[in-house]
């Protein structure tokens, strides 16, 4: 046993009442009562327990009973000085019953106070305490020898069992606190975790969206204070609408997404390939229903690449590939260049940096670069 174990004391969950059952709490007064009994009876049984010596006899009792209550209160706070002040004073008390004529009570508080040292005081306080008050029982009881010893030591056993029973108490009490603490703090790790998934798709909509309507509204309006042609300028409004009814659908599929109403992706890039010249789809391997982020991850990454080639190589040819592996999903976007559109120095909205990250965070990877023709985007994502 090291040095911490003689002086450490039995934790506040193992001295309080909490994780107690209510059968132990029921058995606990029970035993509370039956001491209670016991003490009074010793007091009232003898013939010489009348009048005045009755009446000090059971203020006795009561003012045991206080001190007892003091005690647990001393201990659970941890209070050596104060706790081992209370066991002297009950220790004084049995000493007094037993010289008044009370044997049976003063038997009893021994008893109490050789367990109770050992349940709940540090072992190191807890020893002189229990040696002094069953050696007291041991003296004054007329049993037997052997049996006065097998009863001391059958006490000084129920007061080391019952403290290992209040630490393993005390342990699990304070497991079960870490466990809701864990589980409190995964709960706000997902929340956050949910509202970063949201953020990213009001950027990834609203962002690209805005930010290309401005372009065209801020070119209107140069167009405007130069006396551009009519058409000139009515040609980007119509592109400015155009972006704000495509941005308006993204973000009501968006939403479906995020409440899991997602179409099949393979039915989705169709549908975007559809709406922009020059580009086409093939789907490789066994498709699937993919996870939710995952196919999310996919949809904006395509829509990110094809952006760019209207952006960077406006009417350039684009392939989309995606393959359906056993372990993963794998989106190939490849466009065969061109020249650059008046649109390419507006800003990235998304962007590689946001198609990479999006990635990352599900265990992929993202590449992106020029090739022989034009450039290529390669998203894997485990599945």
């Amino acid at each position: 046993m090291t040095e911490n174990a003689w002086t450490r004391w039995p934790s506040r969950e193992a001295l309080g009442r909490a994780g107690v059952s209510r059968p132990r709490r029921m058995l606990a007064w029970g035993t509370r009562v039956l001491v209670l009994g016991m003490l009074l009876w010793g007091v009232f049984n003898g013939s010489h327990a009348h009048g005045w010596d009755a009446v000090a006899a059971a203020a006795g009792v009561i003012l045991t009973g206080l001190v007892a209550w003091a005690l647990f209160r001393t201990t659970l706070d941890h209070r050596l000085w104060s706790s081992l002040t209370l066991m002297i004073v009950l220790l004084g008390m049995a000493v007094a019953a037993q010289a008044a004529g009370f044997r049976v009570p003063a038997l009893v508080i021994w008893c109490f106070c050789g367990v109770a040292s050992l349940e709940r005081l540090p072992i190191a306080a807890a020893l002189p305490v229990t040696s002094v008050a069953l050696a007291s029982y041991a003296v004054v009881n007329n049993d037997m020898w052997l049996t006065t010893a097998a009863t001391t030591v059958g006490l000084a056993l129920a007061g080391y069992v019952l403290r290992l029973d209040a630490e393993a108490r005390g342990s699990a009490q304070r497991l079960l606190a870490q466990e809701r603490a864990a589980r409190a703090a995964e709960a706000e790790s997902a929340a956050l975790a949910e509202r970063a998934r949201i953020a990213r798709e009001i950027h990834d909509v609203l962002a690209h969206s805005l930010s290309a309507q401005l372009v065209h509204l801020e070119a209107a309006r140069l167009l405007i204070e130069r006396g551009a042609a009519r058409e000139q300028i009515l040609e980007r409004v119509v592109a400015a609408r155009g972006m704000a009814r495509d941005g308006l659908a993204e973000t009501r599929q968006a939403l479906s997404a995020l409440r899991g109403e997602l179409t099949p992706l393979e039915t989705f890039l169709s549908e975007l390939v559809g709406a922009n010249d020059g580009a086409e789809v093939t789907v490789t391997g066994e498709p699937r229903p993919l996870p939710a982020e995952a196919s999310q991850a996919v949809r904006r990454v395509a829509q990110e690449a094809l952006t760019n080639v209207r952006k960077h190589a406006p009417g350039a040819k684009v392939r989309l590939r995606l393959d359906y592996a056993e372990h993963e999903v794998t989106l190939d976007v490849r466009d065969s260049g061109g020249t650059p559109g008046e649109l390419t120095g507006t800003g990235g909205g998304y962007g590689l940096l946001g198609m990479r990250e999006r990635a990352e965070l599900l265990g992929g990877s993202l590449e992106a670069g020029p090739h022989e023709e034009g450039f290529t985007v390669t998203l894997k994502v485990p599945v």
